[in-house]
């Protein structure tokens, strides 16, 4: 049985989608958990207050500005004094075209390398060298993408290559960190039921039976099937596992 008693989390992008979703799993595990989010402050406050208030403290910070996820750790770290668990979930997807200009071109790139792989990195090696520091070990769980693995569309070169560094810094912290009690481990989703996707498929009504339709599971996952193998990896019931990916995609891509 997972359980998250005295643990405490911080969950990057944690306001909505994967990211609520996995503070909620947490929170009913008996953690408490430090909720990121980077502009919709309601959408925090709401989940916050679903969670409750004492189970949670916010955080406001701009993945996308160089060095900002320094300053969140020690924002974070503020609330109780320690963060046992760390999951890098914020990420963008943007869409950068092969013959656009070529000042969007590089503005997309360095966006979306400092939310989706610097920030990620940043906030791992803040936390690992606070463990270090106090001489105890942690579990960072990282939102990688299937796009890691099999690509993403001719627009988004960018996301695709983002995630498939996110996977080779996991394996990287693997096998430096483990044998000092620091454990990292990649959750790769494929197409999951989010606002955000929902907000698409009323924009294009084709969309949902599009991408149902290379799912052999049959339908798209909701955010709970994430957030719940977010918490089995960081659990502690599989530390052995540490450096490994787990894919959850409805067998949308199979490795």
């Amino acid at each position: 049985m997972i359980n998250f008693s005295n643990k405490v989390a911080l969950v990057t992008g944690g306001s909505r989608g994967i990211g609520a979703a996995t503070v909620k799993a947490i929170v009913a595990a008996g953690g408490t958990v430090v909720i990121h989010y980077g502009s919709n402050k309601k959408a925090a406050e709401l989940l916050a207050a679903e969670v409750g208030s004492d189970q949670c403290d916010m955080v406001r910070c701009d993945l996308s500005k160089s060095g900002a996820a320094t300053t969140l750790w020690r924002d974070a770290i503020a609330w109780k004094g320690k963060i046992d668990i760390v999951v890098n979930n914020a990420g963008i997807f943007l869409a950068e075209k092969c013959d656009g200009s070529d000042e969007d071109w590089q503005n997309l790139w360095q966006r979306t390398l400092q939310v989706n792989l610097i920030a990620a990195a940043d906030l791992c090696r803040e936390a690992i060298n606070h463990w270090q520091k106090e001489g105890i070990g942690g579990s960072i769980v990282n939102v990688a993408s299937r796009a890691a693995f099999r690509g993403d569309s001719p627009d988004h070169w960018s996301y695709a290559a983002s995630k498939g560094a996110i996977i080779s810094l996991t394996k990287t912290l693997a096998r430096a960190y483990s044998a000092k009690g620091i454990y990292t481990y990649a959750v790769a989703p494929g197409f999951v039921l989010t606002d955000m996707a929902l907000a698409e498929f009323e924009l294009d009504p084709t969309l949902r039976d599009r991408v149902v339709g290379e799912i052999p599971y049959g339908d798209i996952a909701p955010a709970s099937d994430i957030a719940n193998a977010i918490c089995f990896l960081a659990s502690g019931l599989v530390t052995h596992a540490t450096g490994q990916t787990i894919d959850v995609n409805g067998a949308s891509y199979v490795r």
